[in-house]
């Protein structure tokens, strides 16, 4: 089967249509606006078309999600856990052709499409477990009163997701959201918009009230201000690249709305001369040449003390040169495609542009937007390429002296997201964790992340938390109930005949 027929069968299996569209109050709607081509990453060939859902759908999605909101919240919190079980279970009963349709839309290896969506439903799982354990706490005020507080949902939020995980973080956003009672409306990004859609479709067809989470296909200056703008939106969160960031965040605050961003990373991976190699050098390759490179957490600059760096970066060489780069729908490929044209340009820009020294695997395919892994080395760490994400396959090799040293280049950027330290001395890998500036640190590991740990950043990698418990918090805020139970009101003050 060629894959645009093969994008046929999927997008029939999932009930999709021919082409992408708006999911709104539990029926899909085609847009009005700019025509969108989405572009397979493998053959560079146009694989379908749809227009932007503009204004008008972003208005009826906002509605929707106001008005299915309420009927979410009529029902017990535990009814409400038992459906986001049963939504887990429908994503594992289709997980294959979600797993194809996310391969071939995003360039992803279907190897690591599958692990996703499984992911996917775990995060369901998870929080649907927490739907009927959320509560508030008794506070021994000092006046006498009983103050009991509640933690309520904040009504829509409005979600932004990106297209290098477009159904892992759908479901990272949407399962929080309705765990904690709110409405969602959700903008994948505009290249890969169609396994969110078809996520919320199975949600649906689970059991979630049509409406509750609407998704909105097409772009961020029409759609997705829009939403941001739209009274019943309480709270807006934003997952993607800095510079959209900061726009989403300045018309957020115009309409007084709290945000969580998260953004970048230029993440270090410290590898001490103490360090099992063998061990850091994989850990290395996953953590930067996995998914392409197309990580926020990803390794990017790979400091190494000088005693072994020679060492190191000669194992990396070798390795990165046994990685299979190829089509993304076979399950051998451990690297696919830069996932859209836009990227591939920048990467290879800022490779060209690096300076130093240029160590590049030797071969890639001959078709598709791929990046071969590419080692930068003989750059300071004030380098461009040491500082600006690049989102690909593409390492900076730093060398380092001392603990000293690794701290400080550690933290010499402006990105505070990730980073993982290696070495067989306990005592420094939780110095160097405790000093670092991220939201996540590893030690002798790389990208491990699971729905139930808190993952965020700071500075230019956003603020806020997702997953974990964190998560609750951000989707819910916090009311104080006092209770006067005194025989005499404890009010000091008026007079009454």
């Amino acid at each position: 089967m060629n894959r645009k027929s093969l994008f046929a069968d999927l997008m029939a299996q999932l009930s999709l249509g021919a082409a992408p569209q708006s999911l709104i109050g539990g029926a899909l709607h085609s847009g009005a606006g700019a025509e969108i081509t989405l572009i397979d990453p493998f053959t560079q060939e146009p694989l379908t078309s749809y227009a932007d859902a503009g204004v008008a759908l972003a208005t009826r999605a906002c509605e929707a999600a106001r008005d299915a909101q309420r009927v979410w919240m009529s029902r017990s919190a535990a009814a409400r856990g038992l459906v986001m079980q049963d939504i887990a279970r429908a994503i594992l009963g289709l997980a294959d052709p979600l797993s194809q349709l996310e391969s071939l839309v995003a360039g992803k290896p279907i190897r690591d499409t599958r692990v996703e969506v499984a992911k996917v439903a775990e995060m369901f799982t998870y929080y649907g477990g927490w739907a009927d354990k959320l509560h508030g706490e008794v506070i021994p005020v000092p006046s006498g009163h009983l103050n009991f507080t509640l933690r309520e949902p904040l009504g829509v939020v409005f979600q932004i997701t990106p297209w290098n995980a477009p159904i892992f973080t759908a479901g990272w956003q949407i399962a929080p959201a309705i765990a904690t009672g709110n409405g969602v409306v959700i903008k994948p990004s505009e290249l890969t918009p169609i396994t969110t859609v078809a996520l919320v479709r199975i949600a649906e067809a689970a059991g979630l009230p049509a409406g509750l989470v609407n998704v909105l296909a097409g772009l961020g200056p029409t759609a997705g201000t829009a939403a941001i703008e739209h009274a019943a939106v309480r709270k807006v969160i934003f997952v993607g690249s800095p510079e959209t960031g900061r726009r989403v965040a300045v018309t957020a605050a115009a309409a007084l709305k709290p945000c969580v961003l998260e953004l970048g990373g230029k993440s270090a991976n410290i590898v001490f001369a103490d360090a099992n190699l063998k061990h850091a050098c994989l850990g290395a390759q996953a953590a930067i040449f996995s998914g392409a490179g197309q990580s926020c957490v990803a390794g990017s600059r790979l400091l190494v003390q000088r005693e072994v760096h020679a060492e190191l970066l000669e194992m990396l060489t070798e390795g990165m040169n046994k990685i299979r780069l190829g089509d993304p729908l076979d399950p051998e490929t451990e690297i696919g495609p830069i996932s859209n044209a836009r990227q591939f340009s920048h990467i290879a820009q800022m490779v060209a542009s690096a300076g130093g020294t240029t160590v590049t695997r030797s071969s890639t395919p001959a078709t598709g937007y791929f990046i071969a892994p590419t080692i930068l080395r003989g750059l300071t760490n004030a380098a461009l390429a040491a500082q600006t994400e690049i989102f690909g396959p593409v390492v900076t090799a730093l060398p380092f002296a001392d603990e000293a040293e690794a701290i400080a280049m550690a933290n010499d950027t402006a990105f505070g997201l990730a980073g993982a330290v290696w070495t067989a001395d306990l005592g420094r890998a939780h110095r160097i964790a405790g000093a670092v500036r991220a939201g996540t640190f590893w030690i002798n590991s790389y990208k491990a992340i699971h729905v139930s740990s808190p993952f965020g950043g700071s500075l230019n990698s956003g603020f806020g938390r997702s997953s974990g418990t964190d998560a609750l918090m951000e989707y819910t805020a916090s009311k104080s109930i006092w209770l006067d139970a005194a025989t005499t009101p404890r009010i000091a003050f008026g007079y009454v005949s």
